[in-house]
């Protein structure tokens, strides 16, 4: 299904000898046009076409993630609140650490040793009273410390949890003093600004689906459109369903989209500029193809076209007519190639 500019309706000129109740044509078929079809007519207008297509699909938080403890332990502090935007880095939650500070500071200690028995060792290695095995020995000692004191400020770190983006907190599912593991739910999380929609299309047009596609989303009655482009489309066919999917990015600055929610997707597969696009009536399929009737010095003249997209309304024709043919589009089984006709009416749409 596509969309077009309205067909343009121009007054038809008295030189086109298609006029509209043009009486001089009358006296050329016999005076009292009693051997006219009276038809109607529109001007051809190169015009901009619109091959769009409709589906449907599902919007999508731009950013989504579950927030899960990477350790167990026990809530000590809670500092989500529920539906509030938080910044990146933003603490929402911390276990008990205080085993781990202890460790950490232990480490330091040690770490502190170490590297004050590895500075003297080096300066004895310097002026060559140890050998180069005992100042190693008194390095790596050095090192050990120092992977051990980092994996115990990994381990802390892992105590709490921090907003991995900035966005939306959902409802939580802890409390202060519980204790939590793992596969504990804590909340979820969400980045709304742009979001995205998830849609797929028919095969036939998995060539013409791109990057850079232009869209528009309607979600609801009273949402209004808006317009977003696509991002990524999948590498390939579903052989299930023979479509392929694709997802677009729209802007949602005021927050009236929410992820989950139906979406009706209007795809602009191209723009075609300067299309001539005649009403579907207007072309009469044959054996050999389709034709047109046009008129010309009064008569009904049959010609072959070669037909493009179709639309609700329209045919686009790519071959055959040109810009201010006189095209007939009523009255049209009453016409022959050569016959006598006279414009009643020019057509609006």
């Amino acid at each position: 299904m596509c969309f077009l500019v309205p067909f343009m309706a121009a007054a038809l000129t008295v030189g086109s000898g298609c006029g509209k109740g043009n009486g001089s044509q009358s006296g050329r078929t016999g005076g009292s046009g009693r051997n006219l079809v009276s038809v109607e007519a529109v001007l051809v207008r190169p015009q901009l076409l619109r091959n769009t297509i409709f589906t449907t699909g599902t919007l999508l938080a731009n950013e989504e993630v579950q927030l899960h403890p990477e350790m167990s332990g026990r809530v000590i502090g809670v500092y989500i609140q529920e539906g509030r935007h938080v910044k990146k880095g933003e603490l929402l939650l911390k276990i008990n650490d205080a085993e781990l500070r202890a460790q950490l500071r232990r480490k330091q200690v040690e770490e502190k040793q170490a590297s004050d028995e590895e500075g003297r060792r080096r300066k004895l290695f310097e002026i060559k009273a140890i050998s180069q095995e005992e100042y190693d020995k008194s390095l790596n000692a050095l090192h050990i410390v120092q992977a051990e004191r980092e994996a115990i400020e990994s381990q802390l770190a892992a105590t709490e949890i921090r907003a991995p983006f900035d966005g939306i907190i959902g409802l939580r599912h802890v409390s202060e003093g519980g204790y939590i593991s793992p596969d504990v739910l804590v909340a979820t999380m969400q980045d709304t600004d742009p979001m995205k929609v998830e849609f797929s299309v028919p095969e036939k047009y998995a060539r013409i689906l791109k990057s850079g596609t232009e869209v528009t989303v309607r979600v609801g009655e009273s949402n209004g459109d808006r317009m977003g482009t696509v991002y990524a489309v999948e590498s390939m066919i579903d052989p299930e369903t023979r479509t392929i999917r694709a997802r677009a990015s729209i802007p949602n600055p005021d927050e009236q989209l929410v992820p989950g929610a139906f979406a009706k997707v209007e795809i602009t597969l191209e723009q075609i500029p300067n299309a001539i696009v005649v009403p579907s009536e207007a072309v009469i399929p044959d054996i050999s193809g389709e034709t047109v009737f046009i008129c010309k010095n009064g008569k009904a003249r049959t010609t072959p076209v070669k037909s493009g997209i179709r639309t609700e309304r329209g045919i686009q024709i790519i071959q055959g007519l040109a810009p201010n043919d006189t095209l007939i589009v009523s009255g049209i089984l009453q016409l022959t190639d050569g016959k006598g006709v006279q414009v009643k009416a020019l057509k609006s749409d």
